[in-house]
């Protein structure tokens, strides 16, 4: 008979292997958790419900595939409240105790600015909607995609659209956000060029009335007002206009001159032919359709379908990866988004094909989600309505 003899250290190393083993199979097995930090009060009110639930019908027909990397996806879903106090302490919740590789569907400049240190510090990925120039400039070490076109792109074309109505002269009355400043410098390039003159100012948007406020651009004569708030506060604003008796035109960013404002003013001479502009999602597209579906809505807005599109590529960017961390996302996002392979549209189908070996080439809800280095979305196009009858009626797709 032969004796085997095991040295101390082969006996440990043995040993933390046979304890090891349990926990590695745990971790393979156990759920990946992926967040939504969306604003289902506050300002943002009227888009975070609906960005919540697209991002859970996704997870919902991944799991029903399957699920990535044989594991179960588990969303949980926070509240912002549209305030960077309460994003911040739902962030911390979302990486600290629920231990969340991604965060999805930020919407308000401020909060997203207030989180996403959080999210390089500890390596979870964030995608967000937000719009502001300065997000993609934070230091955020590759962690962060945005889907919504930043500032300068937004509004050179909301300014370029404003010319297109023939203004001479503009006056944009906003309040103070991360996009104020850039917001009247871009202005202040694009409207010349055009031969249009442009004035601004920065109101409360705490105040109850902004008659001293609409009072002092009336006496600017203008023939364009751009009212660039949320909707609590453009509420205020367009009463206040009416009453003021502007007879010019009235253009403001679609996330706040919605549906909500016009049912909430009640009164639709207030707002009869009030134009709103906004990012156009990919009408007519396969993903649109299921963003459709999922919501229960003719007209999804462009932030749902864009958390639609944020889901779908942050699981496939952990198949390809074949791994489940922000690192991994950070990392991959853009091989399943812009790094050539099949066309698809949706994570099941992309899934499949990483799976059979392949590549894939994601476009979505919101359009092709191609990205710079910063973050940036490449490209997309606009859509423009006015408000007839208490209705949107679209203008332009362009």
């Amino acid at each position: 008979m032969t004796k085997i003899r095991i040295g101390r250290r082969a006996a440990l190393a043995g040993g933390v292997t046979a304890f090891a083993s349990p926990a590695v199979l745990r971790a393979q097995n156990d759920p990946i958790k992926l967040a939504t930090l969306t604003p289902l009060t506050g300002a943002g009110g009227s888009y975070g419900p609906a960005m919540a639930k697209v991002a859970a019908s996704v997870v919902e027909e991944v799991n029903k595939a399957g699920g990535v990397l044989g594991r179960r996806v588990v969303l949980v879903s926070e509240d912002d409240q549209t305030s960077p106090e309460a994003g911040v302490r739902a962030a911390r919740k979302l990486i600290d105790v629920d231990k969340v590789v991604a965060i999805m569907g930020t919407w308000a400049s401020s909060v997203t600015t207030a989180v996403a240190p959080l999210c390089w510090e500890s390596k979870t990925f964030l995608c967000t909607v937000s719009g502001a120039d300065s997000i993609t400039q934070l230091p955020h070490h590759g962690f962060l995609i945005r889907t919504q076109p930043n500032s300068t792109l937004q509004v050179t074309r909301v300014g370029e659209f404003i010319l297109s109505l023939g203004a001479k002269k503009v006056f944009t009355m906003i309040p103070q956000t991360p996009f104020t400043q850039s917001t009247f410098d871009i202005l202040n390039a694009v409207l010349p060029k055009g031969g249009a003159t442009h004035q601004s100012l920065i109101y409360d948007d705490k105040k109850t009335t902004y008659r001293t406020e609409v009072d002092q651009a009336l006496r600017a004569s203008p023939d364009v007002i751009l009212a660039n708030g949320y909707t609590p506060d453009s509420i205020v604003l367009l009463k206040d206009l009416y009453r003021a008796g502007f007879k010019g035109k009235i253009l403001g960013f679609a996330y706040s001159i919605n549906q909500k404002l016009i049912d909430q003013i009640g009164q639709p001479e207030v707002v009869e032919g009030v134009y709103a502009f906004a990012p156009s999602p990919a009408e007519g597209s396969g993903a649109y359709e299921r963003v459709k579906a999922a919501v229960g809505s003719a007209n999804p807005d462009p932030y749902t379908c864009q958390v639609y599109d944020h889901t779908n590529m942050v699981l496939m960017s952990m198949a390809f990866a074949k791994e489940a961390s922000g690192m991994a996302i950070k990392d991959n996002i853009r091989k399943v988004t812009q790094g050539g392979g099949k066309a698809v549209d949706n994570a099941v189908d992309g899934i499949k094909e990483i799976a059979a070996g392949g590549k894939v080439d994601y476009a979505g809800a919101s359009g092709p989600c191609d990205f710079d280095d910063k973050g940036d979305i490449l490209d997309c196009k606009f859509r423009y309505e006015q408000i007839k009858a208490g209705k949107f009626t679209v203008v332009k797709i362009a």
